[in-house]
């Protein structure tokens, strides 16, 4: 069965990516190179390829990324999936409907899938996909049933609430069909990803949006931008990146979003509550909703979180709907005794690798007891390697007593397996010259803890210490007087930024080896920053940060788990 998306006629050689791929972070924006340093297809080139992959992952940045590819000449001709994808799909949408840049995009089933895979190119019409003398007959999504619009819906549709309102209702329903759903549904808030400045197409979107009269309808709030809103100049980043980026979240805050600025909304006051429907974007940030608070959203891609806020409608579709949060993969896991911090994001990064394309339940951490912030950095790992956009924990979710699909299968996670990913996440040479703190950012208890760890000690003058985090926990540390114990220990805090949209000069360019206690930055910052990464506990990173060293060995749980 082939299933055409979004129709183009294309041709060109096939690019099979053997795992799916997060587009931002994991592929270079200028070039379409895919530069995750952990993916199998790592060096090749996306542009002018019809491009093959299971489906995609990790940030909801990545439609943005893909129009900014499309601008620079260097996007895929095509995008061929197995399973369902928003992210990409919704960047192809509006690549081609607002700026004329025809991305085909496919869905074939897993046996037509398997043969495309073995080809090396392929032809894509409106009606037929072509490959080494085999014909697929393409169907239009949505052919099988028609989306049920309301009077309200049909009202932006006509243009009653303005030209930017119109065309969003116009991307939600036509992602909508393509997603099967049925009807569309109120939402009470949204977050918005968007602002995050990767390339020019990001502030093209937003301006255009802005320009055309668009307001939010719900309250909004932003995620992380690309530089510290009041302090870029004077911290000397380039006002050719500055300025747009600054730009870029203006547009936002002149729609009526909040500038809240940060990529864990979960930590604002008043956060969801268990079965509120909401439409998050930021994977990490999606996951935590779902799985942790028990509210509902699907991992909305960049430009549709504008789109719904603009509307206050979703497609009602994926995690909106209660029989799409069954677990459908059972992982069992052992928490070795003496597990520190590091246990928690390493597990969700094994996880998300285990269930790529699938929501799983964790048995065996019923009588563990995470931290908020435990969870925080499970969620974000797990976003890295999963495409789903939430996970259950047996003993700890919300929804974790969800019986599983009948046809839930079952894996395990061993101690070789942590013992594995320490040695991926320490790639690094011993001596670190920066301590990255903050993706996702932190907490005001994380920063309450590392001044604590940093107490009466300074951090090396050889090593950059920087915690990035939100307005509301800066407000609270700057309060309760947490931020001049990590001042006065020589630890830089940073607002509105995080590690994953940070940029030269505020990540310092001297540094060559980095290290983190996020599983979630592990992963990607090697792409990222083109550097060599560390990895350890929060204390760890404390006793790093004063000698410049980082432990030369893993962790005594690890070690005794994998002898």
């Amino acid at each position: 069965m082939a299933t055409s998306i979004i129709s183009a006629s294309v041709q060109g050689p096939l690019l099979v990516c053997e795992e799916g791929l997060s587009v931002w972070g994991g592929v270079n924006p200028s070039t379409g190179e895919i530069i995750d340093a952990l993916h199998p297809q790592r060096g090749r080139s996306l542009a002018g390829h019809i491009v093959m992959m299971p489906t995609s992952r990790g940030s909801c940045t990545g439609s943005g990324v893909l129009l900014g590819l499309a601008f620079a000449g260097a996007a895929p001709r095509a995008l061929i999936f197995r399973e369902s994808e928003d992210i990409l799909t919704l960047g192809a949408l509006v690549a081609g409907r607002l700026f004329g840049h025809d991305i085909a995009v496919l869905r074939l089933s897993a046996t037509d899938y398997d043969a495309l895979a073995r080809e090396d190119a392929a032809e894509i019409t409106p009606t037929h996909l072509l490959a080494g003398g085999q014909s697929w007959d393409l169907t239009p999504a949505g052919a099988a049933g028609a989306l049920e619009l309301t009077a309200a819906d049909r009202a932006f549709l006509n243009g009653e609430h303005g030209d930017a309102a119109q065309l969003a209702m116009e991307i939600i329903s036509t992602m909508a069909t393509a997603q099967g759903a049925l009807r569309l549904t109120d939402v009470s808030r949204v977050h918005i990803d968007g602002c995050i400045y990767a390339s020019p197409a990001f502030l093209t979107f937003a301006r255009a949006m802005a320009d055309k009269g668009g307001r939010v309808r719900v309250p909004t709030t932003m995620n992380a931008i690309s530089v510290d809103h009041a302090n870029w100049r004077a911290q000397g980043v380039d006002p050719g990146f500055g300025t747009p980026a600054a730009a870029l979240a203006d547009a936002y805050v002149e729609m009526g979003a909040r500038p809240s600025f940060t990529c864990a909304p979960y930590l604002l006051p008043e956060p969801p509550t268990a079965d509120e429907n909401i439409a998050w974007a930021e994977s990490n940030a999606v996951i935590y909703a779902n799985s942790v608070l028990g509210a509902r959203t699907v991992k909305h891609a960049d430009f549709m979180d504008l789109c719904i806020a603009l509307t206050g409608r979703a497609a009602q579709a994926g995690v909106y709907l209660q029989e799409h949060r069954v677990p459908r993969r059972i992982i069992d896991v052992k928490k070795p005794a003496g597990a520190d911090d590091t246990f928690w994001p390493m597990l969700g990064w094994l996880v998300g690798q285990a269930a790529p394309d699938r929501i799983p339940l964790i048995r065996g951490l019923e009588r563990s007891a995470p931290s908020d912030d435990d969870l925080k950095a499970l969620c974000a790992a797990y976003g890295t390697t999963s495409a789903s956009p939430m996970l259950h924990i047996a003993g700890i979710t919300p929804e974790a007593n969800l019986a599983p699909a009948p046809n839930a299968d079952q894996v395990s996670i061993g101690a070789e397996d942590f013992a594995r990913l320490w040695l991926q996440f320490n790639q690094g040479a011993p001596q670190v010259d920066l301590v990255a703190l903050g993706s996702p950012h932190f907490s005001a208890a994380e920063s309450a803890i590392f001044a604590q760890l940093m107490d009466g000690t300074q951090v090396s003058p050889d090593v950059t210490t920087i915690i990035t985090l939100g307005r509301n926990a800066l407000e609270e540390i700057s309060a309760n007087g947490v931020r001049t114990r990590l001042e006065a220990a020589g630890v830089r805090i940073i607002p509105d930024l995080c590690w994953c949209s940070i940029s030269e000069p505020v990540f310092p360019p001297h540094a060559q080896v980095l290290m983190t206690n996020s599983g979630k930055y592990a992963h990607y910052a090697p792409g990222l920053s083109n550097r060599t990464v560390r990895f350890g506990s929060l204390a760890q990173c404390a006793e790093t940060a004063r000698s410049g060293l980082a432990p030369a060995t893993p962790p005594a749980w690890i070690q005794l788990s994998a002898a």
